[in-house]
């Protein structure tokens, strides 16, 4: 692949902490209570901030529960101020009018908030400790007050399918900015949740897509690369042409960005597709982030969709979709395998 053409991230999402407050079913980190040795100093994490300035991703500091490190203020604020959009993931129940104000000032730009139960039953057996709805509920009015963007994020599995719809007017209800749906991937702990199954996927995407064009709210489905089949063929089936006037931002973009557009950077610094793709394209400490990021063989591999294989491979949607390829590593050890959640046969099969 000619090296010129490389596109640079847009999204890179990094791992502050495997350190958590709490012991989520789905947990793609399984996380654990205390920070592990070996997690980024606060001057390699800068240095790594140094690198990211030439390609100007948005960063989004996530966990394990990323308020749990002292220095995320200082991360944030040294991102921002070297004029990088910074945003925050956050299980929400340590949120309080101290830090967010502390976050503002870092020059956080919005907040997600994970709601995984339109009811506190649901979430707080999802989260593994009684409160944590409401405890995430508050934290959501504190960052109102101070003036702080929030979304929703989703984890979709069968404890929470049904409470989606309920999940979507709770965000509105709210004033949440977006929600971004995420359909479970069999990674961490979220190898004992109960996934849902492909033609769940296939329902669960189309109402999405009908939600869609409610204007009142963002909507975004990840780790949902056959969104983007689904959204071509409703909208092919409406007669309608899809552009950033009509579908927004998803017009812009495509299914898996994990090596093309994206990548997941672990406490201790290993750079991977996505977070739920355990495939290593290298670590920050013993090689520049440009280099892994330019040159490593997994993005390699991931960026050329001629190498997937069985019907992705054949798939007419291929550079649309491309399939989720940490799923399809979760079921054969190979990333470059077909979808194994996908019911669509393409056109040449």
């Amino acid at each position: 692949m000619n090296q010129n053409k490389i596109k640079p991230p847009r999204l890179v999402a990094w791992e502050l902490t495997s350190a958590c407050n709490l012991a989520c079913i789905h947990c793609r980190a399984s996380a654990v209570k205390d920070p592990l040795p070996d997690e980024l100093s606060t001057d390699e994490a800068k240095h790594f901030v140094d690198e990211l300035v030439e390609y100007r991703p948005i960063i989004i500091l996530t966990g394990g529960e990323p308020l749990l490190r002292a220095d995320v203020y200082d991360i944030a604020r040294y991102a921002s101020g070297h004029g990088l959009r910074v945003v925050l993931a956050t299980n929400g129940t340590l949120l309080t009018q101290d830090i967010a104000l502390r976050l503002k000032a870092a020059g956080i730009q919005r907040v997600s908030i994970s709601i995984d139960g339109s009811t506190q039953a649901t979430h707080d057996d999802f989260r593994g400790e009684p409160g944590a709805f409401q405890a995430a509920l508050n934290g959501i009015e504190v960052l109102k007050k101070e003036g702080i963007g929030f979304q929703i994020n989703t984890t979709i599995t069968k404890r929470n399918l049904e409470e989606i719809p309920g999940i979507y007017e709770l965000a509105l209800d709210l004033g949440a900015e977006a929600l971004h749906i995420f359909l479970l991937v069999p990674t961490g702990r979220g190898e004992e949740s109960e996934e849902i199954p492909p033609d769940e996927y296939e329902r669960v995407l189309n109402w999405f897509y009908d939600k869609s064009k409610d204007a009142r709210i963002q909507l975004k489905a990840t780790c949902a690369p056959h969104y983007f089949r689904i959204m071509r063929q409703r909208a092919r089936a409406e007669g309608i042409r899809i552009t950033r006037e009509t579908h927004g931002l998803e017009a812009m973009t495509k299914g898996c960005l994990g090596g093309s557009g994206f990548c997941f950077v672990s406490s201790k610094g290993d750079v991977y597709p996505c977070g739920y793709l355990p495939a290593l394209a290298g670590n920050i400490k013993q090689k520049p982030f440009k280099t892994i990021w330019e040159k490593s063989k997994v993005f390699s591999d991931l960026r050329d969709t001629s190498m997937l294989k069985g019907k992705c491979g054949i798939c007419e949607y291929r550079n649309v979709c491309g399939g989720c390829r940490a799923r399809a590593y979760a079921s054969t050890g190979d990333y470059l395998d077909e979808e194994p959640y996908c019911v669509y046969v393409p056109v040449k099969a």
